[in-house]
């Protein structure tokens, strides 16, 4: 958690870094226009991500091929600022470019300054751009951090009032937000207005050609993400606070899988599910500040070591998972699921949070109306581990095999918040040790009633708060049942606070997890 003087910078920070317009009472982003006629501009603001104790990755794009001068510092003047490589943004990547910057001292604020160039007039120059972010620590220092999901979502785009969470979100202070899926709604088109149930309307006030349309083409994919990048909240947060991004289904289509039937959709004029969850991978992987592995490209699945008090797990449930339909039922893949079970055994952090885009005991059928295959990873028949459920019994009983404590997860995807606990003590299963599943979201989309649970790794529930369902679902966010998750870890006790909290800042529910004393 930030201290005072931490405080002092980062509430400073966006009116010396030029980016003061951005809190404009409009929802709609004020551009960062360049004041020199025809120079380049920065189009949609900047991000950073997966920011560890040496490094953190940088992201800008802008509207043309471009030379992307980068400075970094530790003081917000630019002092002795240390100059990195000239990035190169073409339209190989739609203009967009990020980069990892290394050798970062531990636990320091890191200023960074972006200026564009067009490379073929020399004296087109943009207006700088700046960011920050924060360093994670070598001490045992008090941590806070942030997590949802959902962003834009069941064409519930940006209104009058915009993506408020984020904002709210930002007021405290978190060294890191956790993206936990559903970063875009690629397959939910946002119209101009939306009728609803009292008679009034919704007015969506930005609407881009990308998303008034499902997305299909690579263009389309990248416009879904540029979309979001509109909100005049979201690039607030996005210059102070990093982001670590992991996907689920919406970034290519609804509960996608290799048993996605498109044949009778006429918005999908290409067949096969795999084409467009490659166009979303690359589209993905270009637009958000996600470290890359060029010996695995496209991974997402990784760890970010944030210090001696906590590691991230990011674990991804969708892009090696097999059939949603059918008996060959599997999520991890063996790759993943060997690298997730070495990296937790080797973990030295007081605290493990698995960060898993569904939740472990929530039933979520593939077709939820007709109760037909399985898109998460219970099976809703409350029975001995089956289908998905092998793999994470596998996981949970290694875990305890190993004396793997303090293991928390965090997700989201079902459009509403809670607090599950897992016992063996009511689990149809009992090779594993208690935890607890932390639940949020949605960022800024529909919201639904809740789920029904799956025992047999014995959930509880000790909160909810979710739309009423039936009639009551997918309401729109004015509605006030949008969520985010708060996190803190205090670097004396070593305790661990968990709030649900909602986007006027409500502190809905909490506990304080004591950390288990290991060997």
């Amino acid at each position: 958690m930030a201290k005072a003087a931490d405080v002092l910078t980062r509430r400073s920070f966006l009116a010396t870094a030029g980016a003061a317009g951005l809190a404009a009472s409009s929802a709609l982003a004020v551009p960062h226009y360049a004041r020199r006629h025809g120079s380049p501009v920065f189009t949609h603001g900047v991000q950073s991500g997966d920011v560890d104790t040496s490094s953190g990755m940088i992201w800008a794009r802008a509207d043309r091929p471009v030379e992307i001068a980068v400075e970094y510092s530790t003081t917000e003047s630019f002092t002795n600022a240390t100059r990195g490589p000239v990035l190169k943004a073409g339209r190989e990547t739609d203009f967009a470019a990020k980069h990892l910057l290394t050798d970062l001292l531990p636990d320091q604020d890191i200023f960074y300054r972006l200026t564009a160039s067009d490379p073929t007039s020399s004296h087109l120059v943009s207006e700088p751009i700046v960011g920050r972010f924060r360093t994670a620590p070598l001490r045992r220092r008090s941590i806070r951090f942030v997590w949802s999901g959902d962003t834009a979502g069941q064409g519930w785009g940006i209104d009058d009032v915009g993506m408020k969470t984020y904002s709210t979100m930002v007021l405290h202070e978190p060294d890191f937000f956790i993206h936990s899926g559903d970063t875009i709604y690629a397959d939910n088109p946002i119209p101009d207005e939306i009728k609803l149930r009292d008679g009034t309307i919704w007015k969506n006030r930005v609407v881009t050609d990308e998303k008034r349309e499902v997305a299909r083409t690579l263009d389309e994919y990248r416009g879904q993400w540029k979309y979001n990048l509109l909100d005049r909240h979201l690039l607030d947060f996005n210059a102070q606070v990093p982001t670590f991004f992991q996907w689920d289904d919406h970034e290519v289509l609804n509960n996608w899988s290799p048993s996605t039937d498109l044949r009778d959709d006429p918005r999908y004029p290409e067949k096969d599910v795999a084409v467009y969850a490659r166009r979303a991978m690359r589209a993905f992987q270009e637009m958000a500040p996600i470290r890359y592995f060029p010996t695995e490209p496209g991974r997402i699945f990784r760890k970010v070591a944030y210090g001696p008090l906590l590691d991230v797990f990011f674990v991804d449930l969708r892009s090696y998972r097999t059939a949603n339909r059918g008996t060959d039922l599997g999520l991890f893949g063996w790759r993943q699921a060997d690298w997730l079970k070495r990296e937790l055994a080797a973990s030295r952090a007081t605290w493990k949070v698995i960060a898993c885009d569904m939740p472990l005991g929530v039933v979520i059928w593939d077709d939820y109306g007709r109760k037909l295959g399985y898109e998460g990873v219970a099976d809703g028949l409350n029975g001995p581990p089956a289908a998905r459920e092998r793999e994470i019994a596998d996981l949970l009983t290694f875990m305890r095999d190993n004396a793997i404590r303090n293991v928390v997860w965090l997700t989201a995807d079902i459009h509403y918040t809670a607090a599950h606990h897992y016992d063996p003590a009511r689990a149809t299963f009992k090779e594993f040790e208690p935890f607890w599943e932390f639940v949020s979201g949605p960022l800024h989309s529909g919201t639904y009633g809740p789920h029904p649970l799956d025992m047999t790794f014995g959930p509880e529930v000790r909160f909810i708060k979710a739309s009423g369902g039936g009639v009551d679902s997918n309401l729109p966010p004015s509605a006030g049942l949008q969520f985010f998750g708060l996190v803190d870890i205090d670097g004396s006790s070593e305790q661990m606070t968990v709030r649900l909290m909602d986007r006027e800042d409500r502190g809905l529910w909490s506990v304080t997890l004591d950390p288990a004393v290991t060997s």
